[in-house]
């Protein structure tokens, strides 16, 4: 894998488990998280549609696309962790 792609990875990873659901309107919530991440990995990850938000907000709401990617990643990552660990 790539180092672009495994920061890629491991940001929206880290912007989906640090994410707040956000009420926009009566009975609609988007996920939303803090973008104190390289803003050129943020960029990467809006152009593929897995973030979305104005640059000068301090927070992006991950769309249903990013949500997804991030729980394969999730169960990618933390499955992984599980055979490292010893006892």
């Amino acid at each position: 894998m790539q180092e672009s792609q495994l920061l890629e990875d491991l940001t929206l990873f880290l912007l989906y488990v640090q994410s707040w659901r956000e009420k926009v309107a009566e009975s609609i919530y988007v996920p939303r998280s803090w973008k104190g991440y390289d803003f050129n990995v943020l960029d990467r990850l809006a152009q593929k549609g897995y973030i979305a938000g104005s640059r000068k907000a301090k927070s992006v709401i991950l769309t249903d696309e990013g949500v997804k990617r991030a729980e394969e990643l999730k169960r990618r990552l933390l499955n992984n962790a599980s055979l490292h660990c010893t006892e």
